[in-house]
């Protein structure tokens, strides 16, 4: 939801020009182009343990609300490098020792259009690619995935006029999440590690963690609001909860079906969630220039929000991060960026483990990358 408010003592712009109605039948069109165009690009899919979509630029910024009959692109990028094992909030020091972690390398890029209906209600596509690696630190055998992730589109709206909330707001949004991502990425590798003999080539699909499709429908429900605490302070908070199809993708786990654990054999459809919050404070004698600071909590649940099934493997959990961020407005550029660092972390028991009495490990970042640059015309 990348609509700023217009504050006072944040140089912050309020717009009444009208909307056209062609311009609003181009629009229309052209969102519904963009999202055509990432459904040909890719077969189906995408999702793991916080990739829920960012917002790109806070409610409370000094680059006021977007004009209506106006765009606004966001450019953003994010960064985790996740090799640090979890049993439920424990970590599992051995692994490191052992040299057996598991190292994930996810770089993801979404593109997120924006169009202001009116000063209240706002439509919006976000179209994400994923560059993503993995590989345990024992093995030179190295899993890669690059592709289109899933789409989403939505309708967001403030509760009141952004016009005359100067002190508080909240807004809200649906959206549907549709399964453009691939969730069947396959590699082919190497598995003779020992440096002698014939290369033993296997296909084999890549760890759903670095798929970049879930391989289902889902239903996307984001919120966002202010309070101004001062003239210098305000309290924000946002998040989304995308709620899927659930069940399973029906891309199989291993190369040989389990009879033990059955429930595991495929690559469940899962919900994930992102919560934020935080206060933002200009920067003094920096003209433009703003600072936040607050958590973060990230994740995936155990049991999806709509009871149709559970069935599937799939990591579930939580992180907990907290840092510093910035945002930087000029002319008709926004740009963000933070640093987040993990708190808390805490692999949760899935379905399947809860049905076989098991509790598996799933590998965290220590740090989370944010960065975003936005243009509006």
């Amino acid at each position: 939801m990348p609509i700023s408010l217009p504050a006072q003592g944040l140089r912050g712009r309020v717009f009444r020009r009208a909307v056209s109605t062609p311009r609003l039948i181009l629009t229309i069109a052209l969102v519904a182009a963009c999202g055509s165009i990432a459904i040909q690009q890719a077969a189906a899919q995408g999702c793991i343990l916080a990739r829920s979509p960012e917002v790109g630029g806070l409610p409370t910024g000094q680059g006021g609300v977007l004009e209506p009959g106006h765009y606004q692109l966001s450019i953003g990028e994010r960064h985790q490098f996740s090799y640090q094992h979890y049993v439920g909030d424990v970590y599992q020091e051995y692994r490191e020792q052992q040299h057996t972690e598991v190292e994930n390398r996810i770089n993801l890029v979404t593109a997120n259009l924006t169009y202001q209906i009116t000063p209240r209600v706002s439509v919006e596509i976000d179209a994400p690619w994923l560059f993503a690696s993995r590989k345990s630190a024992n093995s030179p055998i190295k899993y890669q995935a690059t592709g289109v992730g899933d789409t989403i589109i939505g309708v967001n709206s403030w509760l009141r006029n952004p016009q005359h909330a100067a002190r508080n707001n909240i807004s809200g949004g649906l959206g549907i999440l549709i399964p453009t991502g691939n969730d069947d990425v396959q590699n082919n590798v190497n598995t003779n590690t020992t440096g002698t003999g014939s290369p033993v080539e296997v296909t084999a699909p890549v760890d759903y963690s670095i798929q970049p499709g879930n391989g289902g429908w889902g239903l996307v429900m984001q919120w966002m609001g202010y309070q101004r605490i001062n003239s210098n302070m305000v309290f924000y908070f946002d998040g989304d909860y995308i709620a899927t199809q659930g069940g399973t993708n029906g891309v199989q786990r291993g190369a040989t079906l389990s009879s033990t654990q059955p429930l595991n054999n495929y690559v469940a459809i899962s919900d994930q969630y992102l919560l934020e919050a935080g206060v933002e404070f200009p920067v003094p004698h920096a003209k433009g220039l703003g600072a936040t600071f607050g958590p973060r909590d990230e994740g995936v649940p155990a049991h999806n929000l709509f009871p149709v099934s559970n069935d599937g493997f799939r990591r579930p959990g939580y992180a907990v991060t907290l840092g510093p961020g910035a945002e930087y407005t000029h002319g008709h550029e926004i740009l963000t960026a933070g640093v987040y660092k993990a708190v808390r972390r805490d692999r949760t028991v899935s379905y399947p483990d809860s049905v076989y009495g098991a509790h598996g490990d799933a590998a965290f970042a220590q740090y989370v990358w944010l960065a975003s640059l936005t243009h509006r015309f």
